[in-house]
């Protein structure tokens, strides 16, 4: 069967997509009131998620035990991207006060990084954590160009750069090259990083793909050629599952990636997806951050677990 199953929301371009789901599941709204959703992460020790509202300036959690939606931090310092680091904590990119932070289990809040070689960081934007106990994070601009999402201001870097620190707290640049860096994910053995380039946002002739690149042993990378490039907007976050598949978000929902960087299959959301992740507790159900709306749906496939 190919092409869209009608009322379920999946769109079949090759036949192994069909693999990935379930043939009576349906893509669920659960939630919408948000202007600029993004960065979901799901903390399963509690059954919940939470993701950003950007331009509301807040941090939304919904709660998978009845269904509900409550305001988790309001301000939010404009954050964005979120993950969970090997001890369960919450780790958050924030645009407004251009840093990474880190929220301990008692509620406080302590920054993992805020600036490079002296000058502060542009906004970090999305975030993933190692193994070692490292963490991976992006520095586009998109903060500072605008005060919808952040405040206005000068970049004081002067580029847009791809960072690690260190499990000691160095920090250091890893890539270089990009021109608006923004979602990234490790592959399930961690030997590879995926990076997307969203720089077609400032230039018609800017990238609108996912690069790979090999992780050293010395947490150096390498490599980075270009593995996929979007057919509907651009590509912002994404998760992969198990099987080494790519997750992604897409102008017109989410596309499903095969390990060699083939479009497959979508799952189409009525509005923009900014990004995703896995969750449950089997983490077989994709949570969907819509423009206005969260969207998740049941699948056939296991998330790789962020922990």
């Amino acid at each position: 069967m190919f092409g869209v199953i009608e009322g379920t929301g999946f769109e079949v371009i090759e036949p192994e997509f069909e693999a990935c789901f379930v043939g009576h599941a349906r893509v669920e709204r659960l939630w919408t009131g948000a202007r600029w959703s993004e960065g979901p992460v799901w903390f399963a020790a509690g059954q919940y998620l939470l993701w950003s509202d950007i331009p509301n300036n807040r941090i939304l959690r919904y709660d998978d035990t009845d269904g509900s939606v409550s305001t988790f931090r309001q301000p939010s310092n404009n954050s964005n991207g979120h993950t969970v680091d090997r001890e369960g904590r919450l780790v958050s990119c924030e645009h407004l006060t251009r840093r990474v932070t880190r929220t301990g289990h008692d509620g406080r809040v302590t920054v993992i990084a805020d600036a490079h070689e002296g000058r502060r960081l542009n906004s970090p934007n999305d975030v993933v954590v190692h193994s070692d106990g490292s963490i991976w994070f992006t520095d586009p601009s998109y903060g500072i160009l605008m005060d919808y999402e952040g405040a206005r201001a000068p970049s004081e870097i002067g580029a847009c750069h791809v960072y690690r620190v260190d499990p000691s707290g160095g920090i250091s640049v890893v890539a270089d090259d990009y021109v608006k860096p923004n979602g990234l994910a490790f592959s399930p053995d961690e030997s590879q990083l995926f990076i997307a380039d969203t720089g077609i946002t400032h230039d018609p002739d800017g990238p609108r793909h996912i690069r790979r690149h090999k992780v050293g042993a010395d947490g150096t990378l390498s490599g980075g050629e270009v593995f996929a490039t979007c057919t509907e907007g651009l590509f912002d976050g994404f998760r992969l599952d198990t099987e080494g598949r790519i997750w992604t978000s897409a102008a017109d929902g989410v596309h499903c990636l095969d390990p060699q960087g083939n479009l497959i299959g979508k799952v189409r959301i009525p509005e923009l997806v900014a990004n995703v992740c896995f969750g449950g507790p089997k983490l077989n159900r994709l949570f969907i951050a819509g423009t206005t709306s969260l969207y998740s749906v049941f699948l056939n496939v296991n998330g790789v677990s962020p922990v």
